[in-house]
């Protein structure tokens, strides 16, 4: 949920946007700075930036990179903009490909946020730069009214989330970030996200940060066809903020990560939210997608369900991290592995079902929501030997094509730590 980022931790909006929602970050808690300033050569400054993408290693990304880095996929990112001069971000953003018309083609970001999750997508790590999980994707920007966008005058070339996302429906991007939200339903969005599916879309949004106060249900997240993402941790345990309820569909990377602090685009700092577990998600999908490219958005989906680190039942999803744990080197490392059919919704009953496990929205009535069995009480990942889809066990990956092995759990590195 996109907004400027308030000195006690948190991301806000301040403000309604155009279409009179208010829009949130879902980046939730920042830090300290890891790093100044922006666009050092590789050292001391690079390798702390690096560290803190403490994913990266346990994904095992440098071996899926050997199979698929993203090349030949495109991410509609829309957000607050996106800065196409970061060092990690030069080359990867297709500015050219935003429509010309004023509402559409300012993409210059306003807070730091947009930016954010285009490095954590596609960076190159250039500059001692974030390096994205897919850094063979490109970014396409498209800007939106949030609460950190204080000019009047900006705000009126500035599209809503409506605009954005029927623009990005009808570009040539496969998968469409969503880091932002509200608590509050729109039929304008609505009616664009389906729209966006019917294109072929893969839709992907944070389920939102503000589960300790009132865990209100969050949109885009919770509309039928998009990918609700929730934060996990370092263990695989859901983030204390990260928002759940049904509408929780997969869990990834979003506390302790680095992103830049503001707009000037001088450092980094600590930060936290399902924002950046969307980012990385999409960026999950891009490998995926590039490997397998005559796939439909539901194989794409399917195959990461299917292979999410979970140790429930799969027809049980969580509340809290939905069917799991993402794990893209699961899918890249079985060349047999069958994505299911091609028009088949992956998510068809939960997009049925309505939303329950959340406090409902002044537009979404509890009594809208029929009720849906899901294993509520899980709210952590670690732990697990088991493979979902029955799977080749833990251990016994030596030898696979590609060799994309990790010991232990889904996300696990040796001391079988969850990383999610």
């Amino acid at each position: 949920m996109v907004s400027g980022i308030s000195r006690d931790g948190r991301r806000t909006a301040s403000s309604a946007g155009r279409n009179g929602r208010r829009v949130f970050s879902v980046c939730a808690a920042l830090g300290a700075v890891v790093v100044v300033p922006a666009g050092l050569a590789p050292g001391a400054a690079a390798d702390d930036v690096r560290s803190k993408q403490w994913y990266l290693a346990p994904m095992k990304a440098s071996e899926m990179w050997k199979v698929s880095a993203g090349e030949g996929v495109k991410v509609a990112v829309i957000d607050s903009g996106v800065n196409p001069g970061t060092p990690s971000l030069k080359g990867q953003v297709l500015v050219d490909e935003v429509p010309k018309a004023v509402s559409y083609h300012v993409t210059q970001d306003y807070s730091g946020h947009g930016t954010s999750m285009a490095e954590l997508i596609a960076g190159t790590g250039a500059g001692g730069g974030l390096k994205g999980l897919a850094p063979g994707a490109r970014i396409v920007p498209y800007r939106i009214v949030t609460g950190d966008l204080k000019s009047e005058a900006e705000r009126m070339k500035t599209s809503t989330s409506a605009m954005a996302i029927r623009a990005a429906a009808d570009s040539d991007a496969k998968i469409i970030n969503m880091s932002y939200g509200s608590p509050a339903s729109d039929p304008d969005e609505e009616a664009a996200i389906k729209y966006a599916h019917s294109k072929g879309k893969l839709l992907i949004a944070g389920t939102g940060n503000n589960a300790e106060k009132f865990n209100l249900i969050g949109y885009p997240a919770a509309y039928p066809f998009v990918v609700g993402v929730a934060a996990a941790d370092k263990t695989g345990k859901v983030g204390k903020f990260s928002e759940h309820g049904n509408y929780v569909d997969l869990a990834a990377p979003g506390l302790d990560l680095p992103v830049w602090c503001d707009k000037s685009f001088r450092s980094y700092c600590t930060g936290a939210g399902t924002s950046a577990a969307t980012a990385i998600t999409s960026a999950s999908a891009a490998l995926v997608w590039s490997a397998h490219p005559d796939w439909t958005a539901n194989q794409v989906l399917g195959s990461l369900i299917d292979t999410a680190g979970r140790d429930w039942p799969k027809n049980k999803p969580s509340n809290y991290l939905g069917y799991g744990l993402i794990r893209p080197r699961k899918v890249l490392e079985d060349t047999g592995i069958d994505p299911g059919p091609a028009k088949t919704d992956p998510l068809s009953y939960e997009n049925g079902a309505g939303v329950t496990g959340a406090s409902p929205s002044a537009t979404a009535p509890a009594s809208s929501q029929p009720p849906k069995s899901t294993s509520g009480d899980r709210t952590s990942a670690a732990g697990s030997n088991t493979e979902s889809s029955g799977g080749t066990p833990w251990g016994a990956l030596a030898g696979v094509a590609a060799v994309l092995v990790i010991a232990g759990g889904a996300f696990a590195v040796i001391r079988s730590r969850r990383r999610a």
